[in-house]
């Protein structure tokens, strides 16, 4: 265990230095270059047994022009850990234009805009909670189970336009829509966001809703199936409040698939988390309930009950480490990494 443990805070100390003696952004006149991203190494042990390991990573270019203080033009290239897992080449590849007064034109491979204005659950963990789960990679369920909250219609897997607001009266309203894919006809996606950040009490709240046209094994999701329907439709909500240094989160997500074709991949998820910061110290409590095949009444369904609570220790700017314990697929599991951002 020791021996793990000081090789992993070497692996990551190496790329924290890395980062630190380079220039990540570089700004000429009116064209700025961009990098962020993190790299996160650590170890899962499923039944307090042998420990498995786990690594998790994401880069982010950004290339913008500013000809004046209006607009902007860029292009985003975004490759991570799970689109790898799902055999893609980048995780958002789009250009965009942005307007301060109204708002931003995104278009090319990336997540619908229901899901960029979704909330997400407070978690200071390093299991990746809000998008496809680490943790899922190596606790196998006995069935589906819908491990995020918040909704998507693919990233990669289709040529999208997304449209949203400039913040009007503290509102964001967007709209997506989606074609060009062998996973589904076509799909749209509309979202809003509230935000009040004035006063000690802070408020967030999302919804978000889409409609996919004729899903062919369309698959975003770690361990449901494809789903084959005549049409698919999800809708998801989104709260939190953050109070000083406390934050409480409480999300949902609605997924259903009209004459599905084959094993059962619709339900619902709902969850609730919070966490609190102090100085170099933060930790979480998160948890989630999924049910699926809800719908079916010819079938069982399947449930699964998540819990994970949390702590992260920030070392630096660029480096931190956390510990993560809880349950899932009626597994317990503990977990620890270190994490480098730049």
């Amino acid at each position: 265990m020791k021996k793990i443990i000081n090789t992993l805070f070497v692996v990551v100390s190496g790329l924290v230095l890395s980062a630190g003696a380079n220039a990540l952004q570089f700004d000429y006149e009116t064209v700025s270059v961009k990098l962020t991203g993190y790299g996160t190494v650590g170890m899962i042990e499923p039944d307090f047994e042998s420990p498995l390991f786990i690594g998790d990573w994401r880069a982010r270019g950004q290339i913008t022009y500013a000809p004046d203080n209006e607009y902007k033009f860029g292009l985003v290239y975004a490759m991570d850990q799970s689109a790898l897992e799902k055999g893609n080449f980048s995780r958002e590849t789009f250009a965009f234009i942005e307007s301060k007064t109204y708002g931003r034109l995104e278009v090319g491979f990336t997540d619908s805009i229901a899901r960029k204005l979704g909330l997400g659950l407070p978690d200071v963990g390093g299991l990746r909670i809000n998008d496809r789960p680490l943790y899922n990679e190596k606790i196998i369920p006995d069935g589906p189970i819908i491990a995020d909250t918040t909704l998507t219609t693919g990233r990669s897997e289709s040529l999208r336009i997304n449209l949203v607001t400039a913040p009007i009266s503290s509102v964001q309203y967007g709209i997506s829509v989606a074609g060009i894919t062998d996973n589904y006809d076509w799909s749209i996606d509309g979202g809003i966001k509230i935000k009040k950040s004035s006063g000690k009490l802070k408020t967030a709240y999302s919804i978000g809703a889409s409609f996919m046209k004729n899903p062919n094994d369309f698959d975003n999701e770690v361990y449901t199936p494809g789903v084959t329907a005549d049409w698919r439709t999800q809708m998801s909500l989104g709260m939190n409040l953050q109070y000083n240094s406390w934050i409480l989160g409480t999300t949902a997500r609605v997924i259903y698939d009209k004459n599905p074709i084959g094993p059962i991949s619709d339900g619902f998820v709902v969850g609730t988390g919070v966490s609190y910061d102090l100085l170099k110290y933060s930790i979480s409590l998160t948890y989630m309930f999924s049910d699926t095949g809800v719908w079916q009444h010819n079938i069982d369904d399947f449930t699964d009950n998540m819990a994970v609570a949390s702590f992260r220790y920030k070392y630096s700017e660029f480096l931190d480490g956390w510990i993560s314990g809880g349950i899932t697929s009626k597994t317990p599991f503990i977990s620890a990494g270190l994490r480098a951002t730049f």
